[in-house]
């Protein structure tokens, strides 16, 4: 069964596109910690991060690098925090947040945004890629 970012992937379940390529995909956290919470995602369903390939691992992480530059340059915040915890979806995830305070990085503290600010801060960041 494809996971809900899979889903994604191939257009089935929408979502605030930042950036794709042919192994890769960034879109906005629908329930973000902060504003401009990205999800990077490859494309190919693994469930666990370190069941990539070495290859696959580094350019995740390369593509997860010009994802959070991107972030940094379009949103007002401290740092750009990452995390990879993996288990809210079965399908391996980087999460890039933009980072005000710790509060930002504990999963706890919800930013409330409607579509129309999603779509702004999703082009903002894309303008930068």
């Amino acid at each position: 069964m494809s996971s809900i970012f899979t889903k994604i992937i191939k257009g089935e379940i929408p979502s605030y596109k930042i950036h794709e390529n042919d192994d890769f995909y960034a879109f906005l956290d629908i329930n973000p910690n902060a504003k401009g919470h990205t999800l990077v995602i490859p494309k190919k369903e693994e469930n666990k991060l370190f069941d990539l390939d070495e290859n696959s691992y580094l350019s995740l992480m390369k593509y997860a690098y010009k994802i959070a530059k991107a972030i940094e340059k379009a949103v007002s915040c401290e740092r750009i925090g990452m995390t990879v915890i993996g288990l809210e979806v079965p399908h391996v995830h980087v999460h890039l947040i933009p980072l005000h305070s710790m509060a930002d990085a504990t999963f706890s503290k919800k930013e409330k945004l409607d579509s129309d600010e999603f779509e702004k801060i999703a082009r903002e960041i894309s303008q930068y890629l």
